[in-house]
């Protein structure tokens, strides 16, 4: 039954990669046209639309649903001085494409320049307002990500980043780097923490998706005035694993194990 199990959400999967390819190569090339004549917001919201699409997608074809806890915590779009830093757990590809489309402002991703190189998805993305940096340039990356974000945000576009930089293993921890944090304080504006248990249907690395409910959960703004980098990072951290924690038990149930085996007597 497993192995009929799994032969199931492999052909789903594998009709799921071919509708990404079939609706991104028309979609991307209908972005980049229209690229040259508008720009900023009227442009953002055309292309980002495929990303909603793709969600579509995974949810009728793999079975991969989602509810969002905490809406009412952000911003409204037709609220002024809106900015906010979002700083979002990174397990997979899933919440790269779901939350702009849950988001009532644009987003502007940091992310690493070659992705520019992905044929059509990158090629539309490096038309949008997005930051896109050299990771190996570290100094050169930061003073491009504060100059930008700011700017972004007098234009009324968040910006997102995964603290975390890379996408971890369900039920795992990567290192919190304080870039989101540092931004935020530059910018003087509050971060907002997002967890989500993605990798629960849509695993790290893998387009071998499996059928289920992934819980968003957005936390209440955290004001950045007066506060240092790395431990405003800390509160944002405490928040989102202690989230994944709850929306996601079964992924963490190993710690109880070693907390038990580590508080057993020695014989």
């Amino acid at each position: 039954m497993a192995l009929l199990q799994r032969f199931g959400w492999a052909l789903r999967s594998a009709l799921f990669v071919l509708w990404l390819a079939a609706t991104v190569v028309p979609w991307a090339t209908g972005a980049l046209l229209l690229s040259i004549f508008v720009r900023g917001k009227r442009l953002y919201w055309p292309t980002m639309y495929w990303l909603v699409v793709a969600i579509a997608g995974a949810r009728v074809i793999c079975g991969v649903r989602y509810r969002v806890h905490g809406m009412d915590n952000l911003p409204t779009a037709a609220q002024e001085n809106s900015a906010v830093v979002l700083a979002a757990k990174h397990q997979s590809t899933w919440e790269t494409f779901a939350l702009p489309g849950l988001m009532p402002h644009p987003l502007a991703y940091v992310f690493k320049r070659e992705l520019l190189y992905i044929p059509f998805f990158g090629w539309a993305m490096g038309r949008l307002d997005m930051i896109h940096i050299d990771r190996s340039k570290r100094t050169e990356a930061w003073n491009k990500v504060a100059a930008q974000g700011r700017k972004l945000f007098d234009q009324g576009i968040w910006v997102i980043m995964f603290p975390e930089g890379t996408r971890t293993p369900r039920g795992s921890k990567g290192a919190y780097k304080s870039g989101a944090s540092r931004l935020a304080i530059s910018a003087g504006v509050p971060i907002v923490p997002v967890a989500a248990s993605s990798a629960k249907c849509w695993p790290r690395k893998s387009f071998l998706l499996r059928p289920g409910v992934i819980d968003v959960s957005i936390g209440t703004p955290i004001a950045s005035e007066g506060r240092q980098p790395d431990e405003l990072m800390r509160e944002v951290e405490a928040w989102i694993e202690a989230e994944m924690r709850r929306l996601d038990p079964e992924a963490y149930a190993h710690e109880k194990h070693e907390k038990a085996g580590g508080a057993a007597p020695q014989s």
